[in-house]
């Protein structure tokens, strides 16, 4: 084998590894069924509870509206009451958990709600404000919830960052989606997610090329969850992520070096 077919096969194996390949952009692939219609048994989520740092927004509703005024995380508009909306607007009318857990409700005081979830709360606030503030010919109803849904996201993502959504729920591809999707220089087979406990923190790896990452407990998110999604070599590399910039890099790469080589030659 002469010089000249070598460094072709060297050019044309460079070429193709340098180039990201469509099977690592692809979603959810079926890789054990031939079929692609396998049934993915979805793992339950358990329902989040609240840690510390959280953000609640808590209304009140009854007969008399103007005695529950006091209660409600909301402002007056044009006499009638909108519930807050924007996160600045929660972060400062919300009721913010504190290190220890707690909450400061009016009438209350202190109330500690570290660990549970929001129908739990729910019921233990209604319960007290029955016992200590109202009668039950007030016929009040309460309503507790997470003043949204915050995760923060980063590394080869179209638009890194912390990030709320109002659901209840939301899912690691619907995180994605919301943060402009994952680069083409982004491992989708490698996406670490940081997930807050009161022991600690965890760390866990998906491979969201594989459809079978449905059935994971870390593909439902939880709020506060930190998503990093680690770069390809080949950005690593520089040589491109498509068959045409890689095309053009090579090209350029054999240029330069041709053109020292007959620089040099001709000394």
């Amino acid at each position: 084998m002469n010089k000249t077919t070598l460094y072709f096969l060297m050019l044309i194996g460079f070429f193709f590894t340098s180039c990201v390949p469509t099977k690592d952009l692809i979603y959810l692939q079926n890789k054990e069924e031939s079929n692609g219609n396998a049934p993915i048994n979805q793992v339950m989520s358990k329902p989040y509870r609240i840690q510390s740092n959280d953000v609640l927004v808590i209304t009140i509703k009854a007969i008399d509206q103007k005695i529950v005024e006091m209660f409600n995380t909301s402002t007056q508009v044009g006499g009638g009451v909108t519930s807050t909306q924007s996160e600045s607007g929660a972060y400062f009318d919300g009721y913010a958990v504190d290190d220890h857990g707690n909450i400061r409700v009016p009438v209350i005081g202190e109330m500690n709600v570290l660990g549970f979830t929001t129908d739990e709360i729910r019921i233990k606030l209604e319960s007290l404000l029955l016992a200590e503030y109202f009668n039950k010919e007030a016929n009040i109803f309460v309503n507790v919830k997470l003043a949204g849904f915050r995760y923060t996201i980063n590394g080869e993502i179209g638009s890194p960052g912390s990030k709320v959504l109002y659901r209840d729920k939301v899912n690691i591809m619907e995180a994605i989606a919301n943060a402009s999707d994952i680069t083409i220089t982004g491992d989708r087979k490698s996406v670490v997610i940081m997930r807050q406990f009161p022991q600690g923190t965890e760390m866990h790896t998906v491979d969201l090329t594989n459809i079978n990452v449905m059935q994971s407990p870390y593909y439902n998110l939880q709020p506060n969850d930190f998503i990093y999604v680690k770069p390809l070599k080949q950005k690593a590399w520089g040589t491109g992520t498509t068959g045409i910039q890689s095309f053009t890099t090579i090209i350029s790469v054999m240029t330069l070096l041709i053109s020292t080589y007959l620089i040099f030659k001709s000394l």
